[in-house]
């Protein structure tokens, strides 16, 4: 039985559900504020994951005392999903477009690279190094806000140095970077990987306790413990701190003990003495690294059998060190037991490190650093994971976990699925770069044709997923062709409907779309956006718009039929007004625009209604020539109207009758009697439209012309 939830008491959420899926349900609350009853409900999409709900209030005969009352609606819109907690909107806007660049860049080198390959070029390429450069590009785009600087000076009591606040977005790159496009960090994956928890372990605290959180929460409390190493917090955590490889917290913990005062360094020689001897094993562990670490502790090898020389030296002075008899002759029980936990610790217990650790991730991160310290590459990763696994079984999953469990597992289907899971369309567009280098087999999973998804790879459905979500915003659907014009099979295709949806209505919107099909070389695209905008802004009133983008698209027969209306409400007169209307349109076209059809008279005739007012202005001889000139090129024009011919000669009788001299000659006069007869003839024809012209304008017209012949035959 399905029924309706309203809480029009509370947060007014109303949302239909069944018993069934009550558990299951999501419930987006509708703040609408209207007063009960409501009596009907409209949904439908709005751009984007939003539904757009309208709100209709029941029609109260009752007055209404606030104008609140009297509303008889509300129309939301409500945003489906949760969405990432921990980036907003506008910082995921960011990120959008931040990462077009690295990503048209690598495929700009892809395709250069593909066709070095055909033409069989000598010139050799690392392709995992042009991706590393782009993974290296995303990280950057992904960090966050660069923190302030620091005091000179540190306190005693900082034992966790502020960073820039993490997020599971930047951690997941990291992971897959590390793993699949540093070809050069597989030797020294222990190391990254001790690095990558000291920057992301508090992102599980959230769902687990951690080494993070203790080290925070005791960091809170340092200042109010009056004998440190009394507190059996300390030990544990720094035994916690020590199990990650978090060697300067350890030795900057450890030079907090007691025996350091200067007020008892006499009294406790003995114990202070281990507890330095300890701090300088911590500081001088080995550590297989290719880089510098920053000014982290323990002494650096790039070279493998420099390392394990330098590893078996080291282990063996923790061993001398623990069997030491001094241990019996300090007095401070708790000093004793918990640097011999420490040395536990480095030596490689299990017990100790399963009790330091606090998660599986943890542990499994502490064996590689002091059981399995000569680990090199990924083999046999995952099943140490699953040991880990067991023995810190998970009380609940972190959205990181499954990643990093279809990493080790080395299963590319089950990281596309987790990064599509968790973190969205955006991280698996961009993180399938980084699988497919180097790697054939992610290459051929990803690159394989399928049959099931219309014939089209893995790499293109997610690169089209991810351009749908940008097309679907309109802050976005710029980049979007980006995207698909990777897409060899369907992306072209996607590309024209995304531009053939968007809004002419606006002109900065319609020059970015006829762009991007400029860019694309979609000039066939481009040519129908500008007809459409064209006949829009016309049907709408903005004449000149319109005319402009049809010119741009050459659109000859709209020009024309648009060409005819104007010959409707252009003046039949010098004297009519109407024409004064319709002269900035046809000044919009420009006279350089190349004007097509029936708009070049319009030019034309534009010009001589100037020259003849000027004429009929009073003034020069001059004008009276250049009018005249007008006259006979709209004449002598086969896109001159006929019905325009007399009204033209008969707006010409001053010049015809120009006192000072004839202004044609013989062979214009006769070009003019001509079109005369012509029109003599065209009346005949059925459907001739009459010009509104006194009745004597035909004879005054002949009159003038045959005087004007004779003057021009005297004078030739």
């Amino acid at each position: 039985m399905s029924r309706v939830a309203s809480d029009t008491v509370g947060n007014g959420a109303l949302v239909p559900f069944s018993e069934d899926t009550k558990d299951s349900l999501a419930v987006y609350p509708l703040h609408h504020g209207l007063a009960p009853p409501i009596s009907r409900i409209a949904i439908s999409w709005a751009r984007g994951n939003s539904l757009r709900v309208s709100l209709f209030a029941t029609p109260s005969s009752e007055p209404s005392r606030t104008p609140q009352d009297q509303s008889g609606g509300k129309v939301l819109e409500v945003k489906l999903g949760v969405g990432d907690p921990e980036i907003s909107d506008s910082r995921w806007r960011q990120i959008a477009y931040g990462s077009v660049a690295p990503f048209a860049l690598l495929q700009s080198r892809r395709s250069a690279l593909s066709e070095m390959i055909k033409s069989s070029s000598p010139y050799q390429m690392d392709w995992w190094e042009n991706v590393l450069e782009y993974s290296k590009d995303i990280t950057s785009l992904l960090s966050g806000p660069k923190l302030p600087p620091g005091p000179i000076i540190e306190e005693r009591t900082d034992i966790v140095k502020k960073r820039e606040e993490p997020t599971c977005l930047k951690a997941a790159w990291e992971l897959l970077e590390i793993f699949y496009a540093d070809k050069q960090s597989q030797a020294w994956l222990p190391e990254k990987l001790v690095d990558w928890l000291a920057d992301y372990d508090s992102l599980f605290s959230s769902t687990h306790e951690t080494v993070y959180g203790k080290l925070a929460r005791f960091q809170k409390e340092l200042v109010d413990i009056q004998v440190l190493e009394d507190d059996p917090r300390y030990w544990e955590v720094m035994s916690s701190a020590l199990s990650v490889g978090w060697l300067d917290i350890v030795v900057k913990m450890l030079r907090l003990h007691g025996s350091y005062q200067l007020d008892q360094l006499s009294n406790r020689e003995l114990e202070n003495g281990l507890v330095e001897a300890v701090a300088v094993l911590i500081s001088k562990m080995p550590r297989l690294c290719h880089e510098s670490t920053n000014g982290k502790l323990g002494e650096l090898f790039k070279s493998k059998p420099d390392f394990i020389k330098a590893w078996e030296k080291w282990r063996s002075q923790i061993t001398k060190l623990d069997c030491s008899p001094f241990w019996i002759q300090c007095g401070n029980h708790h000093t004793r037991e918990g640097l011999r936990n420490l040395l536990q610790i480095m030596l490689g217990n299990t017990e100790s490190l399963c009790m330091a650790t606090c998660y599986w991730i943890e542990l499994y991160i502490s064996h590689f650093l002091y059981i399995r310290p000569f680990t090199t590459g990924i083999e046999s990763m995952y099943n140490l994971a699953q040991k880990c696994i067991q023995l810190k079984p998970p009380s609940s999953n972190h959205k990181l976990t499954g990643l990093i469990v279809g990493i080790l597992e080395e299963n590319t289907e089950v990281v596309l699925a987790e990064s599509s899971r968790e973190f969205g369309p955006w991280m698996v567009a961009h993180a399938i770069e980084l699988l497919t280098a180097g790697s054939e087999q992610a290459e051929i999973v990803l690159h394989d044709e399928r049959y099931n998804l219309g014939g089209i790879s893995m790499i293109e459905l997610h690169r089209l997923v991810y351009a749908q979500v940008l097309s679907s915003h309109a802050l976005t659907w710029q980049i979007a062709p980006i995207y698909l014009t990777s897409c060899m099979k369907q992306g072209m295709g996607l590309l024209e409907n995304l531009l053939y949806r968007q809004s002419i209505q606006h002109n900065d919107l319609l020059l970015k779309n006829i762009e991007i099909c400029r860019l694309y070389e979609l000039d066939h695209i481009s040519s129908d956006i500008m007809k459409v905008a064209g006949v829009y802004h016309w049907k709408h009133g903005h004449k000149g718009a319109g005319v402009y983008w049809l010119q741009q698209s050459k659109d000859t027969s709209r020009l024309n039929r648009i060409a005819q209306q104007l010959f409707d409400s252009v003046g039949k007169s010098i004297s009519d007004e109407s024409f004064k209307q319709w002269e900035g349109l046809i000044e919009l076209l420009g006279s350089e625009s190349k004007p097509a059809g029936g708009l070049e008279f319009l030019h034309k005739y534009r010009d001589f209604k100037r020259s003849l007012q000027q004429v009929y202005g009073g003034k020069a001889t001059d004008a009276a020539r250049q009018a005249v000139g007008s006259l006979i090129l709209l004449m002598k024009n086969p896109s001159t109207p006929q019905r325009f011919w007399l009204p033209l000669l008969y707006d010409s009788l001053k010049l015809f009758n120009w006192h000072e001299c004839p202004l044609l000659n013989v062979s214009e006069t006769n070009l003019l009697l001509n079109k005369l007869q012509e029109l003599s003839w065209a009346r005949l024809r059925p459907h001739f439209s009459e010009p509104n012209l006194p009745a004597e304008a035909l004879s005054s017209i002949r009159l003038a012309l045959a005087t004007n012949l004779g003057r021009a035959i005297l004078d030739e």
